[in-house]
């Protein structure tokens, strides 16, 4: 496989819009070259029906089938589960208002979910994705149709399979486009190019996180980080395994940045060149310049990268490495993708520049950085904050362990327990038939799940100083109900309990808003005045601060049931996650439909 380049003779996105037309127009473009190959990703492997509806919306249909397929990178060559054969998968684009369905069939012997992340799902929970909350998952030759309208979302978001580790390859870029008569709040961009953070696993991601479960221990890390799949030439064997973005000189580019790393949040920066922060998790944001970007798994975000104004002869490298707060192993190498300025006839042999990233762990930094996002405010874009709350919680994220079972050896803290992850110190245990399917048929009380998810942690202590000396977490299917149209505030408290860290979580059905953070322990008396109550970000995926807290809110008019959790997926798979119950509304409009008639059964 050869180097990803962005071609200047085509659209980069392979898909050209009428943005002056009634409805939107899909048009697909051929590449001129193999090397095109992951710019074109969709082109080749979909089926798109333009149906047009009054308002000019149309119905997008997709088709993904989930086949093995070998790969090589790093001189290494395996079987890996994909969406029509691509790694990363194909990308799915539509605007704001469309209606997305899309089919997709199982071919591998694993169980297979696709989540949407970050689209709200309004009444369209059947459709979400997460296994064994909102679906039992899809079984081998079996299909399901995911449902869904995008409603006032516009921007960068992703899709990835959500159950166990297959999101490692699994996963693809969610384009939404503004309504067709309608412009970007910012400077019309000359080209748009996805870019994908991922990782590469010589190994079975899924043998890995089993050897882990089984162990009790932490599990091994990937092998190399990744650009649309391609770890770049900082790694061995992996020369001709890079990407590359060729622009011209005096243009604006539109860079979709996401994040679909399985454990890594992500430092980005494009030697000698300055990225202009735009969008963040597909909602606008006030515009603000950085030389570097950070992007915890789950988060998005749009960036204009304004080239130099005539040919620089120099090549720049864009980097990415990880942000870590954490006591374990992990991934710590650098991908590298090539910034080349297109010319007739370049000289050879010119420099490459390789831009400063942050240490390690420099949580100032991204404590900084965070601190910038504020949403537009605007009369067209309003940042409608809850002024008032109806319900408030208190939610501790972190580690802990859980007993090893009588007869075997653990190799996790001490070598006598297993790693577990938790909110309020409850580790989720996840059903064995989808939460949402027994909710709507209202059978709650057949003991699968139960819905007494304490609003406060059961027992209180120093969380971020010295840690209890008892770390052992419960388990149990619980659940926060709330009724349709409650103000939810969630302060989410990071804890030292092995380990100060940082946690990206993300929360299904919702956006919410950013009020405040900061660190050490969360004062209601000192903190709660200083909330952002006027323009703070609306994000699907927030940060905890390592060692801090954050606090979130959300207007809960989304009926249904919505997870709540971890992007990092070995603390997923630990049980960092909970899941909030919406109850229907009054009116026809507040209610969740009934199911599909394809819904996979357990």
């Amino acid at each position: 496989m050869g180097p990803y380049s962005v071609g200047e003779n085509q659209s980069s996105s392979g898909l050209k819009y009428d943005i002056g037309a009634s409805r939107a127009k899909m048009v697909t473009t051929v590449p001129s070259s193999p090397t095109l190959f992951v710019a074109f990703l969709f082109v080749t492997s979909f089926l798109v029906l333009a149906t047009s509806s009054k308002h000019g919306s149309v119905t997008r249909h997709y088709k993904f089938d989930i086949r093995l397929r070998n790969v090589t990178r790093l001189c290494h060559t395996k079987s890996m589960v994909t969406v029509n054969g691509k790694f990363p998968g194909p990308r799915v684009a539509a605007r704001e208002g469309d209606r997305i369905v899309v089919k997709v069939v199982n071919h591998v012997p694993n169980n297979v979910t696709i989540h949407w992340h970050g689209v709200r799902q309004l009444r369209s929970g059947w459709a979400d994705g997460p296994s064994y909350i909102t679906q039992c998952p899809i079984q081998t030759g079996q299909s399901y149709v995911y449902n869904f309208t995008i409603v006032g979302q516009r921007g960068t978001l992703f899709w990835h399979a959500h159950i166990s580790w297959l999101r490692a390859t699994l996963y693809g870029p969610l384009i939404l486009l503004p309504r067709s008569n309608e412009s970007y709040p910012f400077e019309n961009p000359y080209k748009e190019v996805p870019i994908l953070f991922g990782e590469w696993w010589n190994a079975d991601p899924e043998a890995v996180i089993a050897q882990a479960l089984q162990s009790g221990s932490g599990p091994n890390v990937s092998d190399a980080h990744t650009f649309n799949g391609f770890p770049g030439p900082l790694y061995n064997c992996s020369n001709n395994e890079t990407f590359r973005l060729k622009v011209k000189p005096g243009k604006t580019y539109l860079l979709r940045l996401i994040n679909a790393a399985l454990n890594d949040e992500l430092f980005f920066s494009i030697a000698n060149h300055t990225l202009v922060i735009v969008e963040a998790d597909a909602t606008y944001v006030k515009p603000f310049e950085s030389k570097i970007i950070v992007l915890g798994p789950g988060q998005t975000s749009n960036v204009l990268l304004k080239t130099k104004p005539e040919y620089p002869n120099a090549t720049f490298f864009m980097l990415a490495r990880p942000y870590f707060t954490g006591m374990g192993t992990f991934d710590n190498s650098t991908v590298a993708g090539i910034l080349e300025y297109k010319k007739p006839l370049a000289p050879k042999n010119i420099p490459t520049f390789k831009p400063s990233l942050p240490a390690i762990n420099d949580t100032s930094f991204v404590a900084n950085f965070s601190s910038k996002f504020r949403s537009l405010n605007t009369a067209k874009y309003p940042a409608k904050v809850p002024q008032k709350v109806d319900k408030s919680f208190f939610f501790t994220v972190g580690l802990g362990t859980s007993p090893c079972p009588k007869n075997q050896t653990c190799q996790g803290p001490n070598n006598s327990s297993k790693f577990a992850a938790s909110m309020n110190n409850i580790s989720f245990t996840l059903p064995s038939i989808a939460l949402l399917q027994q909710h709507f048929f209202g059978q709650a009380n057949n003991g699968i799940y139960t819905t007494d998810f304490p609003a406060v942690p059961l027992r209180t202590f120093n969380y971020t100083g010295t840690p209890p000396n008892n770390t052992r977490v419960t388990n149990g299917t619980k659940t926060v109900v709330i009724p349709f149209n409650t103000n939810v505030q969630v302060v989410l408290q990071d804890t030292s309990i092995l380990g100060a860290e940082s946690h990206p979580l993300h929360l299904h059905g919702f956006n919410f808003y950013v009020v405040g953070q900061g660190f050490g322990n969360f004062n209601p008396i000192t903190d709660l005045p200083n909330f952002n109550l006027v323009d703070p970000v609306e994000r699907n995926t927030v940060g905890v601060p390592s060692g801090g807290w954050v606090a979130i809110r959300f207007l809960a008019d989304n009926p249904g049931v919505w997870l709540m959790h971890c992007h990092f997926d070995v603390h997923l798979s630990w049980g960092l996650r909970m899941a909030w119950i919406v109850e229907d509304g009054k009116l026809p409009n507040q209610k969740l439909p009934p199911p599909p008639p394809d819904l996979p059964k357990c």
